[in-house]
């Protein structure tokens, strides 16, 4: 039998600074810290998918990239979209988007570290 991929385990974002970054979605979007990160990393304790910001990887050029993860669609899980909206406006997070109704409960988009585009879904 053909081995097979079972899904997503990891998932990580690469960015020039990793302390900023990794302030951002803790000061920001309440993530925690896991137990243990590499010395070039800093993981999240997410669930079902650990999450995390790096340094980028060898032969990574961040800077000639149009936007980070272009291509790539993150969608981040809370339980209130509405309020953690209203949160990232206040603090002063880019490009925030309308609160749109989808097949996956209240929506929004915003700008993260770097220029990421991340979206958000849930109660």
């Amino acid at each position: 039998m053909p081995a097979t991929v079972e899904g997503p385990d990891f998932i990580a974002l690469q960015v020039k600074d990793v302390p900023a970054a990794a302030a951002f979605f803790e000061e920001r979007l309440g993530l925690r810290r896991a137990p243990v990160s590499p010395p070039h990393a800093v993981v999240f304790a997410t669930s079902p998918v650990p999450f995390a910001v790096r340094e980028p990887l060898p032969d990574t050029d961040l800077d000639g990239a149009a936007r980070p993860g272009l291509g790539v669609a993150l969608w981040l899980r809370t339980t209130d979209a509405d309020a953690l909206r209203e949160q990232l406006v206040a603090a002063g997070t880019p490009d925030v988007t309308p609160l749109q109704d989808s097949p996956f409960g209240p929506t929004f988009s915003f700008s993260g570290p770097e220029g990421y585009r991340l979206t958000v879904h849930g109660g």
